[in-house]
């Protein structure tokens, strides 16, 4: 037969069980009307940010790696410097008008960079074409209509092809060059930089604890994966991009 004590300690069980149950249905009422009514938006899937450790400097010899002095002009004419986009984050991608292959994906990409922080007049892009020759601010201009670039701090820039050609690759590490056996004339890289606003080039680490240095953005995030089974980063730019505009 149970003793008082026993008794005590069956019914605590009892209303520490009830206790549970009642705040989990109403945790999941609360939840589910919040998806019912669209209030679980990007804000909530993107917060688990600020709980992830600070990103990465890229070091080049010991020191954080700096974007270099540029100057170019850009889609409307205007010479747009490195300078103009201090205390602005932004992306930075290498590409050219006529590429028959990543750029339309690159470009679609940034769009979805834009329409995310479309609220942010912090935020910018730099892209900047390898085939200056052909892309002047006329064709630029064009291109940026075609793609509904209207981010007043997202500049096409062209300039002289050799100053150009030394900021992808000495600047970024970044390939950019002629090559008439591939498609389009120009091979280049894929990859996009994030830039802080006070002009460092930044990235997440990886498990290991090493920056991924830069984003691909040549998958978008509605494919996923590619066919060499490498997956889209677009989404985690977007979480890094956040982050720093929060600091």
């Amino acid at each position: 037969m149970p003793t008082g004590a026993n008794k005590k300690q069956k019914y605590t069980y009892v209303w520490v069980s009830a206790i549970i149950l009642i705040f989990g249905v109403f945790a999941v009422y609360e939840i589910t009307k919040r998806i019912k009514q669209g209030t679980v938006v990007e804000n909530d899937r993107l917060a688990s940010t600020t709980t992830l450790t600070p990103l990465s400097y890229i070091t080049s010899a010991g020191k954080k790696r700096k974007v270099p002095n540029f100057s170019f002009l850009d889609q409307d004419s205007v010479l747009v410097t490195n300078k103009d986009y201090l205390g602005k984050v932004y992306v930075v991608d290498f590409f050219f008008t006529t590429c028959p292959t990543i750029c339309p994906v690159m470009t679609n990409n940034l769009v979805s960079l834009q329409d995310t922080f479309k609220d942010k007049t912090d935020f910018g892009v730099a892209s900047i074409t390898i085939n200056p020759r052909y892309d002047t601010p006329t064709v630029l201009k064009t291109y940026a209509n075609r793609y509904g670039i209207e981010n007043p701090n997202w500049h096409l820039m062209t300039g002289q092809q050799d100053r150009i050609y030394n900021l992808a690759r000495e600047g970024f590490y970044i390939l950019a060059k002629e090559a008439q056996d591939v498609p389009g004339g120009f091979e280049h890289s894929g990859m996009f930089a994030l830039v802080d606003k006070e002009g460092y080039i930044r990235s997440r680490t990886d498990r290991f604890g090493n920056p991924l240095i830069y984003y691909r953005g040549t998958i978008t995030e509605e494919q996923g994966v590619n066919k060499d089974g490498e997956a889209q980063q677009i989404t985690i730019l977007k979480e890094d991009i956040k982050k720093l505009l929060a600091e």
